[in-house]
């Protein structure tokens, strides 16, 4: 089946924000108390708040008490502190552009809240193109569960065989492979060729797919189906 609408990833596959977070994170629990180290939280970026908190401090979660008030002050850090220091992964508006261009439909899943992801588009320069988009508030639980993918296909009106996924992450390649989509991957989130195994073709990050457009499975006029 050919590919008719991809799903985009933001953070770390169109901004190179992941060390980012990381430090917003460790900042946020260290105010808190919790002394956590880079190399503990870096591996866990591409998750949500949701899933984070907890698997570095257990007894905490993101709904209540400590943890509630540890993922808003995170929040906060990204929004005033660390975007201004944000940059967009090399080739994102041209890559967007060369898909729209192609015919194909896009709609954004992240797991960033609306206001975190309206900075991210503007600092990937491409929030004049991408106007269809779900995010953390429109999912129960973030990447790795599917529920933002699934509510990225109930946006886009279609079937997961026709749909495709650029994403940095082994939760992205998690959560859509939960959906039944496929993943194509970026290596500039930090993960490697090994933690993104499952998905579909690695690339550098978009500017790489963009100079190889023409033999990826996005091409109109691509060989390669879903499902190989």
């Amino acid at each position: 089946m050919a590919v008719e609408v991809v799903i985009l990833d933001i953070d770390g596959t169109l901004v190179l924000s992941n060390d980012a977070h990381a430090q917003a994170w460790i900042e946020t629990f260290a105010k808190y108390g919790y002394e956590v180290p880079f190399e503990q939280v870096r591996p866990l970026m591409g998750m949500g708040g949701d899933h984070v908190i907890p698997k570095l401090v257990p007894e905490l979660n993101s709904k209540e008490g400590t943890g509630k008030a540890i993922a808003a002050r995170r929040k906060e850090l990204i929004l005033n502190k660390f975007s201004p220091q944000l940059v967009g992964a090399p080739g994102s508006r041209e890559l967007v552009f060369k898909m729209q261009e192609s015919g194909l439909h896009l709609v954004v899943a992240s797991s960033a809240s609306h206001e975190e992801l309206d900075i991210l588009l503007k600092v990937a320069q491409v929030d004049d193109l991408l106007k269809e988009v779900t995010s953390s508030d429109d999912a129960q639980a973030s990447k790795p569960a599917p529920d933002i993918i699934e509510a990225a296909l109930k946006k886009a009106q279609i079937t997961p065989d026709k749909v495709v996924m650029l994403g940095d992450t082994p939760y992205d390649i998690e959560s859509a492979g939960k959906a039944g989509v496929r993943v194509i991957a970026m290596r500039c989130g930090g993960f490697s060729d090994e933690q993104l195994s499952g998905a579909l073709a690695i690339y550098d990050d978009p500017d790489d797919l963009l100079r190889h457009y023409d033999s990826s499975v996005l091409a109109p006029n691509a060989k390669q189906v879903l499902g190989i």
